[in-house]
């Protein structure tokens, strides 16, 4: 998926592809209550930021959810592929969503909270570090990294699931590879330290994942 030669139409195929596994894995959910929680001891509407959305679906499940708790998010979302701004923009009406690189340009400020979900592996470790660095520069209060995690079980997890929940060839190639270069929750932890997210906490999150937070005091 990040070959910029896709077709959109395949593009677009992998993105619903990918947002399956999300909702089956409980993307939105392994975020949500570390959200939950700054929602309740800010007492306003929390400014949410998206990183490497995707098709918006994590953002749309965090609108969910705060609507089934009585909780005011305003969610936003950028991604370097106006095929997946489009799609991110139709799935999840309540969002703003903008094209923005990441790596190569400051996030906008003014948020609470910035998460980012299943893109980190993509990343080089260098490049890892910069965005990990970028967000903790644009975040308010909360940085949230939701990844997978290295290893055999995640790798055979992610191979079965692809198979079983997407005709995608980009998700079934593309699930195995990203496990291969995924990092472990203890690299995760040193990438971390390494961006200045000093005292960030990652734990394991079934399955197949884990979720680094890091609170600015």
């Amino acid at each position: 998926m990040d070959d910029p030669g896709l077709a959109p139409a395949e593009h677009r195929r992998a993105l619903a592809g990918l947002a399956r596994l999300n909702r089956v894995s409980g993307s939105a959910a392994v975020l949500w209550p570390a959200v939950a929680r700054l929602a309740r001891e800010l007492r306003r509407p929390v400014r949410v930021l998206d990183v490497a959305t995707g098709s918006g679906d994590v953002p749309a499940g965090l609108v969910r959810k705060a609507r089934r708790a009585g909780v005011s998010l305003e969610v936003s979302g950028c991604d370097i592929s106006q095929t997946a701004v489009a799609a991110a923009a139709a799935n999840c009406p309540a969002g703003r969503f903008f094209v923005h690189d990441a790596l190569r340009n400051p996030l906008p400020a003014g948020f609470d909270v910035v998460t980012c979900s299943l893109f980190l592996h993509h990343l080089s470790t260098d490049d890892a570090v910069s965005l990990l660095a970028a967000m903790r520069d644009a975040v308010g209060r909360l940085v949230l990294v939701n990844d997978l995690s290295r290893s055999r079980f995640s790798f055979v997890g992610v191979w079965l699931a692809c198979h079983l929940l997407t005709t995608s060839p980009v998700v079934r190639f593309d699930g195995p590879a990203s496990v291969r270069s995924a990092f472990t929750p203890r690299e995760a932890l040193a990438l971390a330290e390494r961006a200045g997210l000093t005292a960030a906490v990652v734990r394991s999150k079934f399955p197949a994942r884990f979720l680094l937070s890091w609170e600015r005091r």
